[in-house]
């Protein structure tokens, strides 16, 4: 059976964050394909909107009549009172999210400990740790309610293996890994998911926002080797979604096949 065409995930109402671009962009097409209701969460509006119509086209194109309703919702998970209340935005008809995709993080630089700025750390964290554990606890009280829903967490490979040049971001990921792992055991007698996905190299728009927009830098981090794209994660989140209800992948650790490791990957010869 396709995972894009099963029933399970029609009429789900999917949230994802960080979803202007890159992998929560490309979910939230797939889940919107699958025949999904998707809110889009994220802080550039104009962005966002342009989001909305490309999962409009690819639910229409789909020719599936379950879901296609969509919503944009700006948010800065690292803003705490935004999280707070972002869902006053949505439509009453997708307040019940089913599934909940923490996308939204990025790194930043590639200083060694010592030269690391003060809010290059303090950004990193409020992001990746501490917006996605804010938005974890808004929807985990009414998954308990309800018994039912499912926590996506976008882990890295970075959580699973320390590197060069990469102690906050690292560090993050691994918070992340140890978040997801304590809280798939605190819901271990609900019927509620949890789930990491640990991407290694994928070429989006990471790598020029680690690179502080040098396009070159970016570039060179995947020469000599075919890198995964944002649909090939998206892919990894919408299989996840699809599980039979009494089956939770709760981790799914996914590289390009040139790579098998954090710091270990075989670049072709110039």
């Amino acid at each position: 059976m396709s995972v894009f065409n099963s029933s399970r995930l029609q009429n789900k109402t999917v949230l994802i964050t960080g979803a202007s671009g890159g992998i929560g962009e490309a979910a939230a097409v797939l889940f919107a394909k699958a025949g999904s209701n998707v809110i889009l969460a994220a802080r550039r509006e104009e962005a966002l909107q342009k989001v909305e119509a490309a999962c409009r086209a690819a639910h229409q194109e789909s020719g599936v009549s379950a879901g296609g309703k969509f919503c944009s919702v700006k948010l800065d998970v690292s803003d705490k009172a935004q999280v707070k209340t972002f869902m006053d935005n949505v439509p009453t008809e997708l307040k019940d999210v089913d599934v909940v995709v923490n996308n939204a993080g990025f790194v930043l630089g590639t200083e060694r400990v010592g030269e690391i700025a003060d809010d290059d750390i303090e950004a990193m964290f409020a992001t990746n740790v501490f917006g996605l554990i804010s938005v974890t606890q808004h929807f985990i009280k009414s998954f308990k309610t309800r018994n039912t829903g499912h926590i996506i967490n976008i882990g890295s490979v970075s959580g699973r293996e320390p590197y060069v040049g990469g102690s906050i971001y690292c560090s993050t990921k691994h918070a992340v890994s140890a978040f997801t792992g304590s809280l798939m055991r605190e819901v271990v007698d609900t019927q509620i998911r949890v789930t990491e996905i640990q991407p290694g190299m994928v070429e989006t728009n990471f790598s020029v926002v680690r690179y502080r927009g040098d396009k070159g830098a970016a570039d060179n981090v995947y020469n000599g080797l075919q890198p995964m794209v944002a649909e090939d994660i998206a892919e990894e989140i919408v299989w996840a979604a699809s599980r039979p209800p009494h089956v939770n992948l709760a981790q799914v650790y996914v590289l390009p096949v040139n790579q098998a490791s954090a710091t270990i990957s075989y670049r072709a010869p110039k």
